[in-house]
């Protein structure tokens, strides 16, 4: 879907991928990833956000939930880590980041609500008077008050397979008075999703029902003399569309494809930010015609259309088809269009969720090589389909200028989490 832009973008990442691939420093199926250029785009974020009054929680799903990158994109300005589901808070939490948000998609499992109140998680969306009470009673035992966010839906909105959650908006009045008779917890705010979709009709980033849903929810609160620190309204942040959030009141947002800037904007050039992310193969073999690379790191819902085939032997860079992808069926391998040599390299460019797939993350900052003074750090992540995730962080002198001098201090809090650092 994005290997147009990717080689107008980012021709650099493609160089360094296929450098790094021929070298033998990564396998196929990896995902590799330039930190500078995700680093650029954390920080178009933020400025813009700030120019409208939007705090900016950072979503890391996207990129395989990494505590390095993310300490890193903290460091630019933003509120907070959202963990979208408790694996996520755990991985970030062991790492010594500060988890913002916590419970929304996914809520706290009973036996974790607990330590995410202990620890100062700012918000904490519930979906029920259950898991409120939950919260209400891990706040009272911590001694503390604990914010939380209603997530609230009407019976016209759109929600995705997997993630139906939430207050009917007819009984939130009744919800509330509720939340607010628990001890312990103080309401902060509302949240919904997804509350901005793309339309590929009219080509640009539009409000969905659930963001409707959500300012009426937030409008009869009002009316009812409650008033509220937090609208936050996840899906589609990006800087093109912070302006369009703003104009509804919106506090709060979640960036998460707009770090790597694979998402339709990018395709349809109208984003401000750069791609950043790639994903590697190789050829495994031929069958009746066609070529099949190896899998992994397919994402069914990624739209992947387009691949680079890249041939060591006459250094040549070709362009083909993905075919179709049967979705009931494992990725082994992916076939692409027509026959071509065994072992050459193929690049792909789509959207992804790091947390879904089975893949090798490679992490590649410094692409910026005028001065030929460059370093590469790759950081490696196998998310071993639901497995606590083990990292290893590997530092390679590939440019013989010496390790990047901040690596060492990556993540030592982090040695419980079944991390190895080499340099």
């Amino acid at each position: 879907m994005f290997v147009e832009a990717l080689k107008r973008q980012n021709p650099a990442l493609i160089s360094a991928a296929l450098s790094l691939w021929q070298q033998g420093k990564i396998a196929p199926d990896s995902w590799v990833i330039d930190v500078d250029q995700i680093l650029e785009n954390g920080k178009r974020l933020i400025e813009t956000a700030r120019l409208y009054g939007i705090e900016l929680y950072l979503m890391t799903k996207q990129f395989g939930r990494n505590p390095w990158l993310a300490e890193k994109l903290l460091a630019l300005g933003y509120s907070g880590i959202v963990a979208v589901d408790y694996k996520e808070a755990r991985v970030m939490r062991r790492a010594g980041l500060p988890v913002a948000h916590q419970g929304h998609l996914v809520q706290i499992p009973c036996h974790q609500v607990a330590d995410a109140v202990e620890q100062g998680t700012d918000v904490i969306t519930v979906f029920t008077l259950d898991k409120a009470r939950e919260v209400s009673a891990a706040a009272v035992k911590a001694g503390r008050i604990q914010s939380v966010l209603l997530k609230v839906y009407s019976d016209d909105d759109f929600l995705y397979p997997g993630q139906e959650s939430g207050f009917a908006l007819k009984v939130l009045p009744e919800i509330v008075a509720e939340i607010q008779n628990l001890p312990g917890l103080h309401l902060a705010g509302l949240t919904h999703f997804p509350c901005l979709l793309w339309d590929e009709a009219v080509g640009k980033v539009l409000p969905t029902p659930n963001l409707h849903t959500l300012i009426q929810a937030r409008d009869q609160l009002a009316k009812s003399g409650i008033a509220l620190e937090q609208l936050n309204a996840p899906s589609a942040t990006s800087c093109t569309s912070l302006p369009l959030l703003a104009q509804y009141g919106v506090t709060h947002a979640e960036p998460g494809h707009a770090l790597t800037a694979l998402f339709r904007q990018t395709s349809r050039a109208i984003s401000l930010n750069g791609i950043a992310m790639l994903w590697l193969s190789e050829i495994s073999h031929h069958f009746r015609g066609d070529s099949y690379c190896y899998g992994g790191g397919y994402y069914r819902r990624g739209h992947a259309q387009h691949a680079l085939v890249f041939t060591p032997e006459n250094q040549k860079i070709t362009e083909t088809n993905l075919k179709t992808v049967d979705d009931s069926s494992i990725d082994y391998t992916l076939p692409l269009a027509g026959e071509y040599p065994v072992s050459s390299a193929v690049v792909l460019c789509f959207r992804t969720q790091i947390l879904s797939p089975v893949a090798m993350w490679c992490w590649c900052p410094v692409f910026t090589v005028a001065n030929q003074k460059s370093s590469v750090v790759m950081t490696v992540l196998e998310t071993l389909w639901g497995v606590m995730a083990r990292f290893v962080v590997l530092v390679i002198d590939s440019f013989g200028v010496g390790a990047m001098k901040d690596v060492t201090l990556v993540r030592p809090q982090d040695a419980g989490a079944n991390t190895l650092v080499t340099s």
